[in-house]
């Protein structure tokens, strides 16, 4: 057994080291969209680690070669998908080729099946609840065509080493996919923190030069209300409502500024939350209806959770609103679901379209001042809705494709 200290040791540490390194240049993200390019970036970085992990084998018939490059191929499919897998798959299933051997053929056999096994459970595994143990699950269903084939093909080696490799392989690809979890999750705070200090610095300046806007244009209003009404221009008389409306636009986006600063009485309370996501529902569907869109929401059991009613509800308006209008193909549906997250103590709602989506450029920049994928629009809507969840202890999570629609996941706190 001693034999096999440092080989594992060291496949153990280029692993943990390498999966550190990708979040460094990479940093890791859920359901995020990449591009081919990426997925071949993600492909080569993994098919890096594999070969140093090839290299550092465990020897015990001399020509055989255990090592740890299926949790590489494992990993890379789960999480990055099949194209980037499929990249590794080929540069490990070349290299053991290389090395050569009367188990070359089993080698290849063995890294096909890894990749194999993760690309035919990668959508189960993105579905659910709790990933760890479906990432048991995967291992173990693979452990047992693994197993099959080399006691099969190779000379039965004793208990006390296949106890051992298994164990030890079983234990850093769980270390590997909890480490990754966790990365996503700090990644997700950071970013949270940047945008929060944008939002900071928007309020800050809103809150300095909000009000002083605000005076001159009722000043400006109400003589330009006057002057229709006593000057007798037919000129003024047809422009007069276009220069009310664009002084009301002005001051609703004052307004929200104003919101976006320090939303007023803001109170937290026990919210029944079917019931603000049904008053939403029944509020918009004339709205869907007329963009032939049509809002399907499944209605859950009383659900409490910590909140504002009125700006969780104004929140949730802007969003199904948002992706009412993000259908402009003629017809579309809505989808609105919850799901209670006991453990968490948190509750999720998912409203998701099947709209024109974003790109991933477009999708870093929801939420910031003054950016909207709408010929008319402001962007405040997003990020006041934002502000207003996360002032009630919630995140809110976008992901999208183009051409497939966009799902905005909304976690807000369950009532203590």
């Amino acid at each position: 057994m001693i034999f096999m200290i440092k080989p594992l040791i060291v496949n153990i540490t280029i692993l943990l080291s390498l999966t550190f390194n990708a979040n460094l240049f990479f940093p890791f993200r859920d359901r995020l969209t990449l591009t081919m390019r990426q997925q071949a970036i993600y492909g080569l970085f993994a098919a890096f680690a594999a070969m140093l992990c090839m290299f550092y084998p465990i020897e015990t018939l001399g020509e055989t070669h255990f090592d740890f490059r299926m949790i590489v191929i494992l990993i890379v499919t789960l999480y990055i998908g099949w194209p980037a897998g499929g990249i590794c798959t080929l540069i490990v299933v070349i290299t053991r080729l290389i090395i050569g051997g009367s188990f070359a053929g089993i080698g290849v056999l063995v890294s096909v099946l890894s990749f194999i096994t993760a690309w035919l459970f990668r959508p189960f595994y993105w579905k659910a609840k709790n990933k760890l143990w479906h990432a048991l699950m995967i291992v173990m269903l693979y452990f047992l065509f693994y197993f099959t084939i080399i006691v099969q093909t190779v000379s039965f080696l004793n208990w006390e080493f296949y106890s051992t490799y298994f164990a030890m392989f079983l234990a850093t690809y769980l270390l590997i996919i909890v480490l990754i979890e966790r990365l996503i999750v700090y990644n997700r705070q950071f970013d949270e923190m940047v945008y929060m200090d944008k939002l900071t610095m928007v309020s800050e300046m809103a809150a300095s030069f909000a009000h002083e806007i605000r005076n001159p244009i009722t000043t400006v209003r109400g003589f330009v209300q006057l002057l229709q009404k006593d000057a007798g221009n037919s000129q003024l008389e047809q422009f007069a409502p276009l220069i009310l409306e664009e002084l009301d636009r002005a001051n609703k986006i004052i307004t929200d500024y104003l919101k976006l600063a320090k939303p007023a009485d803001f109170r937290l309370q026990p919210i029944d939350l079917s019931e603000v996501l049904r008053d939403c529902v029944d509020l918009l569907r004339p709205l869907g209806a007329f963009a032939n869109v049509s809002i399907e929401w499944e209605n859950i059991e009383k659900c409490y959770v910590w909140g504002d009613e009125q700006y969780l509800k104004q929140s949730f308006l802007n969003i199904i609103k948002n992706a009412i209008e993000a259908i402009d193909n003629g017809s579309g549906s809505v989808f609105i679901t919850t799901q209670s997250l006991m453990q968490q103590k948190t509750v999720k709602v998912v409203i998701e379209d099947n709209g024109k989506g974003m790109t991933e450029e477009e999708l870093k920049k929801i939420g910031l001042p003054y950016y909207t994928t709408k010929s008319k629009g402001t962007g405040l809507g997003s990020m006041i809705s934002n502000r207003l969840i996360r002032e009630m202890g919630g995140t809110v999570h976008y992901m999208s494709h183009p051409g497939k629609g966009t799902r905005v996941e909304i976690t807000l706190p369950l009532m203590k």
